[in-house]
């Protein structure tokens, strides 16, 4: 059970809908912010932390280009309030090769 305030991680959630959403969302907002054209390819990891809201700390290959590369983004959700914020989006590396996009 999460704790409140602690990051917990989110076993078997990279393939829920749910988080597929946010991390489609976390990069059309990096795309948008930074006229960027990354396009998703799978999430790898996923992890949350209980605040006013959630904080979902998503990691994700995206194609830039040609490039698979792996990012972490943030974002933070209140669905009481329909609320979804991208708060950070990185770039960790180049993703590893022989995966798929």
């Amino acid at each position: 059970m999460a704790k409140v305030g602690g990051i917990s991680e989110s076993k078997g959630s990279e393939n829920s809908l749910e988080i597929e959403s946010l991390a489609q969302f976390a990069v059309d907002e990096h795309n948008k912010k930074e006229n960027a054209l990354l396009q998703l390819g799978k999430v790898v990891n996923t992890k949350q932390q209980v605040v006013a809201g959630t904080m979902y700390y998503i990691t994700l290959e995206a194609k830039d280009g040609s490039q698979k590369k792996v990012y972490e983004a943030k974002v933070w959700v209140k669905p009481w309030m329909n609320f979804k914020e991208l708060q950070e989006f990185k770039l960790i590396g180049d993703a590893p090769t022989g995966t798929s996009a």
